[in-house]
C-alpha cells in the first residue's frame, strides 16, 4: 500500500496568516519568480498539492518561502514553511571569499549575466551575522603569497571609493556601479589575494567593505534589491575581518534602508536599532547618521513617540559633529531635513513634510544632483497630493532639469509618477507646458513617452 504524504501543516497556517486563498498565494509565488527570472504559472491546485505535502521544485522554494515573508512583514524561514532545505543559493551571506567577489563583480560587469544577476530575489528572512560573529575573523579572505601590498595600495581603493562616490553624486548609479564592479574585479581582488602586514591589512578589508557597501547603494538604488544585498552582506563581512564598526554599522543602516524603500518596515527598525547597538562609541556624525533612520523607521511602523524621540536624538548629535563631510555614507543637515521630511509623511503630517523637503533641498550641496532628483521627485508628488498643481509642476519642472542629466533607475520611476499623477489635469496650463519639456526630455534620454 503506498505511503501518505503527510500534509504540511506549517505550509497550511501561513496561508491562514497571511489570510490567502489558494489562487492569491500562487499569484503572489509567480510575480516573486518573476523578479528571480522564473516564468512560473501556479494556479490553486499546485498550492493545494504543496499543503497536501506534495514538495516544490528546488529552485521555487525559496521563491514561495519569499512571498509568505512579503505578505506577513517578517521572516519567514523554510522549516517554519515545511520545505526542505533549500540550499546555499537562497543566502545571500554564504560564502564570504574573495572568489565570491569576484564572481559577483564579474556579473554585474558582463552586460549578457547583468540580467539574470539583477532579478536576484531580495531576502526578506536573511539573517544578518551579528559584528561579533564577525568581529577579527578573516575568513572572508584568503591571502596568497604571490604579491604584497602596502599603505599605497590602500590609499588607491580609498581614493577611488571617493571619485565613484562623487560620480554617483553627479551622473547617477548608471554611470557610477559598472565603474564600481570593474575596479573590484581587476585591482580590489587581487590586492585582497596579495600578502600585507596585519596592520595594513585590517586598512585594506576596511577600505574594500567601503566600497563594497557604496556599490550595494549603488544597486539599491537602481531598484535592483536582490544584488544590493549581496554586496552588503559582503560589506558586513569585510568590515568584520576588518574589525571596522563604523562600516559594518553603516551597511547595516543602508540595509534598514534598503528594508523600508520595500515596505518592511518592522524590519527596517530591527536593522536600524541593530546598526546603533552595534556602534557604542560612535561619534556625533555616526549617532545622527544612526539615529535618524532609526527615527524613519519608527514612523514606518507608526510609533510616533519613538520617532520624535530619535529625530530629536538625531539633531542634537549634529549639531555637535565637526565639519568634516565623508564621501561615502555621510550625513549633514540636508539629510537630517530629508530624515525629518520622511518621517513626517508616514505620520501623516503631509504639510510639514512638504516644507522639511523644502528646506532639505534649500541647504542640499550643489554636487549632489542625484540627490536632488529623488528629493524632487518626492517633493513634487506630495505636494501633488496635497492638491499644489502648480508647486508641483515647477518642482518636476526643477526634477527634469537633473534627471536629464543622471542615469537612475530611481529617477525613471519619478518620471513615471509624474506622468501617472499629471493625466488627469493634462488641460491645466501649468501640466501642459511640463509635458512638453518632459516630452523633450524624454526623447534625449531615449525614454518612451
Amino acid at each position: 500500500m503506498a505511503q501518505r504524504t503527510p500534509r504540511n501543516t506549517g505550509l497550511a497556517a501561513l496561508l491562514d496568516e497571511a489570510d490567502w486563498s489558494l489562487t492569491q498565494c500562487a499569484r503572489a509565488v509567480n510575480r516573486a519568480g518573476q523578479e528571480a527570472g522564473l516564468s512560473l504559472h501556479y494556479d490553486q491546485s499546485a498550492v493545494s498539492h504543496w499543503v497536501s505535502g506534495t514538495m516544490p521544485r528546488a529552485k521555487v522554494r525559496p521563491i514561495i518561502v519569499e512571498a509568505f515573508a512579503r505578505r506577513l512583514k517578517r521572516p519567514v524561514t523554510p522549516a517554519e514553511a515545511g520545505l526542505a532545505d533549500i540550499g546555499p543559493s537562497s543566502n545571500p551571506g554564504n560564502g564570504e571569499t574573495v572568489d565570491d567577489l569576484l564572481d559577483l563583480g564579474k556579473a554585474d560587469m558582463d552586460p549578457s549575466r547583468r540580467g539574470v544577476l539583477t532579478k536576484a530575489l531580495y531576502s526578506a528572512a536573511l539573517v544578518v551575522p551579528g559584528y561579533p560573529e564577525l568581529a577579527g575573523s578573516d575568513r572572508a579572505v584568503t591571502a596568497r603569497r604571490t604579491a604584497r601590498v602596502g599603505a599605497g595600495e590602500v590609499e588607491i581603493v580609498r581614493s577611488m571609493t571617493e571619485r565613484i562616490a562623487d560620480m554617483l553624486d553627479l551622473f547617477g548609479g548608471g554611470h557610477a556601479r559598472p565603474m564600481a564592479a570593474a575596479f573590484l574585479v581587476n585591482t580590489v581582488a587581487p590586492y585582497l589575494r596579495a600578502d600585507a602586514a596585519s596592520a595594513v591589512r585590517a586598512d585594506l578589508l576596511s577600505a574594500a567593505s567601503d566600497l563594497v557597501y557604496l556599490t550595494g547603494w549603488m544597486a539599491m538604488y537602481e531598484r535592483e534589491h536582490g544584488l544590493g544585498q549581496r554586496y552588503y552582506v559582503k560589506a558586513l563581512g569585510l568590515a568584520g575581518a576588518a574589525e571596522d564598526h563604523v562600516t559594518y554599522c553603516r551597511t547595516l543602516r543602508g540595509m534598514s534602508l534598503q528594508a523600508g524603500n520595500l515596505g518592511y518596515g518592522t524590519k527596517a527598525l530591527q536593522l536600524a536599532d541593530a546598526a546603533a547597538e552595534a556602534s557604542p562609541k560612535a561619534g556625533p556624525r555616526l549617532h545622527a547618521f544612526l539615529a535618524g533612520q532609526q527615527a524613519a523607521s519608527a514612523a514606518m511602523t507608526g510609533d510616533r513617540g519613538t520617532a520624535f524621540s530619535r529625530l530629536a536624538e538625531t539633531e542634537t548629535a549634529l549639531s555637535k559633529a565637526d565639519s568634516r563631510k565623508d564621501a561615502v555614507g555621510g550625513y549633514d543637515l540636508s539629510a537630517y531635513l530629508f530624515h525629518t521630511s520622511t518621517v513626517l509623511y508616514h505620520l501623516g503630517d503631509l504639510p510639514g513634510s512638504i516644507k522639511a523637503m523644502q528646506d532639505c533641498l534649500r541647504v542640499q550641496p550643489e554636487q549632489e544632483r542625484q540627490g536632488r532628483v529623488h528629493a524632487n521627485g518626492l517633493l513634487a508628488g506630495r505636494q501633488c497630493e496635497l492638491g499644489h498643481l502648480d508647486a508641483a509642476c515647477a518642482t518636476w519642472t526643477a526634477f527634469l532639469g537633473d534627471y536629464e542629466q543622471v542615469s537612475s533607475a530611481r529617477g525613471d520611476e519619478h518620471f513615471a509618477t509624474m506622468r501617472t499623477m499629471i493625466r488627469t489635469h493634462r488641460t491645466a496650463r501649468p501640466v501642459r507646458a511640463l509635458h512638453g519639456y518632459a516630452r523633450q526630455v524624454a526623447a534625449r534620454k531615449g525614454t518612451v513617452v
